[in-house]
């Protein structure tokens, strides 16, 4: 299986390093630093050092794993993502510190690999940011009928490596109730941190927040002149999408002057088993803005391809403007979600209406009908259900 992962990573890589080839972009195998605005001096990996000058620098150095506070990672045992990925054997035990998109996900993986997977969240629900809590809620009872243990209003206190073991130490957030965990593999997802370390940012004046995200404006300029930035090292969602959008985009700002990124189209995936995915806004969102919205659900067990497959858990939830019938937000959670979520992005990019979909044909029998199904049961009501 790891074969299988590293032959995946190194095939899509090597196909970059092929794109630039055919698109002739000079690679540049190193550490950059900032000289000034437009010239960068770097390591290389294979040692020595360059330097190139340009007009426009484009920063895209990404994110890291965020560690436990004074807990280094050692990818053995207290590990990121990235060690999660190559654990050498199945950990009879699986505690996930965070239970947002990545330790779901991984966690998800070692799970259905055998693991015993306890997750452990400060906040009162999973799924981090922008998830529909109605989702959320159905995506946390389908992942405790795998088998998922969670321990919710929860935040660590402690954690250690003692040999072979984990030792985290845990307190109820409201409650204050304590309580000691040892598990053989620990995971902290407890979020990303923009990476900037090396770049010399100070030296060029490029400003950051707080949380060390590169301040930029509506074009991607930072307040270095000729510099823009873009993705997880600035701001918005840590999504590699995002980042492409706004890669383009900030190439054609460089070329035309004109740019664009519809921040409101932005899909975000948990890819488990079933998969969640979602576009536009949630329900709790519609309801603190005062919007006026009607919610259209349809299950994937009235689906007739879901059912063949056995693959029937999950639903379609769509939410639209009440006066106009406007799609504002889809969130599915179920078989092939993260490709569903394409034809609700495109739905929400168009202003497209929850009539425009149910009066569009879907191919008999796919999984998609079930986004038509709940699109008709918004603005009036499902057929098959």
């Amino acid at each position: 299986m790891l074969k299988a992962k590293d032959t995946a990573v190194t095939g899509l890589t090597k196909g970059v390093e092929g794109l630039f080839k055919k698109y002739k972009v000079d690679y540049i195998k190193g550490t950059g630093s900032f000289q000034s605005a437009n010239k960068l001096k770097v390591a290389l990996n294979e040692g020595g050092e360059d330097e190139l000058e340009a007009k426009n620098v484009i920063i895209a150095t990404g994110s890291e794993a965020t560690p436990f506070p004074g807990v280094p990672f050692d990818e053995e045992r207290i590990v990121s993502s990235t060690g999660a990925l190559s654990l050498k054997e199945v950990p009879k035990t699986l505690t996930v510190i965070g239970g947002g998109v990545i330790g779901l996900e991984l966690g998800s993986v070692w799970s259905r690999l055998g693991a015993e997977v306890t997750v452990v969240e400060f906040l009162g629900g999973i799924g981090g940011v922008g998830i529909d809590e109605e989702i959320a809620k159905n995506f946390q009872k389908i992942l405790q009928k795998q088998g998922f243990k969670f321990k919710l209003n929860t935040k660590v206190t402690s954690l250690k490596r003692e040999g072979e073991t984990v030792t985290i130490e845990i307190e109820g957030a409201k409650d204050g109730k304590k309580e000691t965990i040892s598990s053989d593999v620990c995971l902290v997802a407890i979020g990303r941190r923009p990476y900037t370390e090396g770049l010399n940012l100070e030296a060029i004046g490029v400003e950051t927040d707080k949380r060390g995200r590169i301040v930029i404006d509506d074009q991607y300029n930072t307040s270095a002149p000729g510099v823009k930035c873009i993705g997880d090292v600035t701001f918005g969602p840590m999504l590699a999408h995002k980042a492409e959008d706004e890669g383009i985009a900030a190439a054609e700002y460089i070329q035309s002057g004109h740019g664009h990124v519809n921040y409101d189209a932005i899909p975000s995936v948990i890819y488990t088993h079933p998969e969640v995915a979602w576009v536009g806004k949630t329900e709790q969102e519609l309801k603190a803005a005062g919007v006026e919205y009607k919610v259209g659900k349809y299950p994937f067990l009235a689906n007739s391809r879901a059912k063949t497959n056995n693959d029937q858990e999950g639903s379609v939830k769509v939410l639209i403007e009440k006066e106009t019938d406007k799609i504002l937000g889809a969130h599915i959670i179920g078989p092939n979600a993260g490709e569903m979520i394409a034809e609700a992005t495109l739905a929400v990019e168009y202003s497209a209406s929850a009539e425009d979909v149910a009066r569009t044909c879907h191919a008999h029998p796919t999984l998609s009908e079930a986004f038509k199904e709940a699109n008709m049961a918004a603005y009036d009501k499902s057929i098959n259900f």
